[in-house]
């Protein structure tokens, strides 16, 4: 069966990784001249270094589904620290260590009841990782698992002070204010799985997760075009193919041009976006000097204050505002990779960006300066290179990341469930043998190839087939 992958984001590949496994004749197509989509390292202009583009720390990547039957971990190094992440406070700190009763102890009086909320879901975290996954199907696991998640999300109203504001920081990762309760359902994986798996990052950078699928695809007989745009379905797609769009909902629309029903277009059509990133990369002379020392081995800092804080800065960007005082999301992967650097540097590489209303064409690095400066005095002399990525910047690399919203859509209920429409299966379109498969269908945003593997085994069941083995044992006939 010949399958047309339109889009190489981590779900695209995924999709195209099954399918190729399965023995189809697979292509990928991408318009970039690199595979990944926000999955991407490059190099720093006039700087001997890479960073991140977009992704960069991923709780996701050894837990999912699919990338634990692709067994990653086994095909690229990862690291990571005691400390999952941490989030900032007026002369301390609140640190979500992957040991909960280190975190519950050094949270003080506010420790008991983090632990509280955490413990079920990681007695649960098999049943979590199902419910976030999304196998919408009648088994307990998935009942239990959307059980602890709801408990836990409505547990989070009862935090107070430090536990509170830890929550707030990856509430915040929904781009969304505490008060959101999709938000909450994100951050209350993302905190389990901080306690679970930890949050790693990949060696060399996160564009070496997209290498190795890409890798796979073609040992298994699958191509990777780069630099083909694709501006109609039937460039690609005739009845009797498959095609799998990693694409958004609106660029969908406008490939699929008139073969959609007038009902589906118009859903896709109206799907929302949310906060934009504004982001700025940094070379720092010497580690962030860091009010608590704890943060200097933290991977991934929130930076945002009290949970009244970085709701009000979330709130500010939703109605159009360029928070003053942003919630910044920092990661310092040269604490514990230093491939990323030439041999003998004792340079550091900073990654940090705040949420801005969508479209918004401000460059907010002085603000986010200001906010790392406020938590770590002396942090603006250590600067020797910086590159700034508003939100038209992130636009532009990826149409999926409209208006600059890297998480592909705006995170609230209507959208959490049944992106991009009401449907149990939103991977399914009405065009038969034609898929979504991008971060606008459930399970969402992240780097877990869910979506693509959702996707893919719709439609190998169309033809009768089962997900094939994916480990790195497995070789094409």
């Amino acid at each position: 069966m010949k399958v047309s992958v339109i889009g190489s984001g981590p779900n695209g590949l995924a999709a195209a990784v099954v399918m190729a496994r399965a023995g189809h004749d697979v292509t990928v197509y991408e318009g970039s001249d690199k595979a990944g989509g926000g999955l991407r390292t490059d190099d720093f202009t006039e700087f001997d270094g890479r960073f991140d583009v977009c992704s960069a720390v991923h709780p996701m990547a050894l837990a999912s589904t699919f990338f634990r039957a692709f067994d990653l971990g086994s095909r690229i190094p990862f690291v990571q620290s005691d400390i999952s992440f941490a989030h900032a406070l007026p002369g301390r700190a609140a640190v979500a260590y992957q040991d909960l009763e280190r975190t519950s102890s050094e949270l003080g009086r506010t420790g008991p009841a983090w632990s509280a909320i955490m413990k079920p879901l990681l007695r649960q975290i098999d049943a979590v990782r199902a419910m976030s996954g999304l196998e919408l199907r009648p088994h307990p696991s998935t009942v239990a698992g959307a059980l602890a998640l709801g408990v836990a999300a409505m547990g989070f109203s009862a935090l107070r002070d430090e536990a509170r504001a830890l929550a707030a920081g990856v509430v915040a990762h929904g781009a969304a204010p505490f008060s959101s309760i999709a938000a909450r359902f994100v951050g209350a994986v993302l905190a389990a799985e901080g306690h679970a798996a930890g949050w790693p990052i990949p060696v060399g950078g996160s564009g070496a997760i997209a290498d190795a699928l890409v890798k796979d695809i073609q040992a298994h007989g699958g191509r990777v075009e780069l630099g083909r745009t694709v501006a109609d379905l039937r460039e690609v797609w005739s009845p009797g193919d498959t095609a799998m769009f990693d694409t958004g909902p609106r660029g969908f629309a406008d490939i699929a041009l008139n073969a959609l029903p007038a009902r589906y277009e118009s859903a896709l059509r109206s799907y929302r976006y949310g906060n934009a990133a504004s982001k700025v990369d940094f070379v720092l002379s010497g580690p962030i000097p860091w009010t608590d020392e704890r943060l200097r081995d933290a991977l991934t800092v929130h930076l945002g204050g009290w949970e009244r804080e970085v709701s009000g800065a979330e709130r500010a960007a939703l109605r159009g505002a360029v928070p003053e005082r942003p919630y910044v999301l920092l990661s310092q992967p040269t604490r514990r990779d230093r491939t990323r650097l030439p041999p003998g540097s004792t340079d550091e590489i900073v990654w940090a960006y705040a949420h801005v209303p969508n479209g918004s064409t401000e460059d907010a690095a002085e603000r986010i300066i200001d906010r790392i400066e406020s938590f770590a005095p002396g942090f603006r002399d250590l600067i020797v290179h910086r590159e700034s990525r508003p939100a038209p910047f992130f636009a532009q690399l990826n149409p999926n990341f409209h208006g600059g919203d890297i998480l592909g859509g705006r995170v609230d209920v209507p959208q959490l469930l049944t992106r991009p429409t009401k449907s149990v299966r939103s991977w399914r379109t009405p065009i038969p043998g034609v898929y979504l498969c991008s971060a606008a269908t459930p399970p969402g945003a992240g780097v877990h190839g869910m979506a693509g593997w959702h996707a893919a085994r719709l439609a190998l069941a169309r033809v009768g087939q089962g997900v094939p083995d994916l480990g790195p044992v497995a070789r094409a006939d």
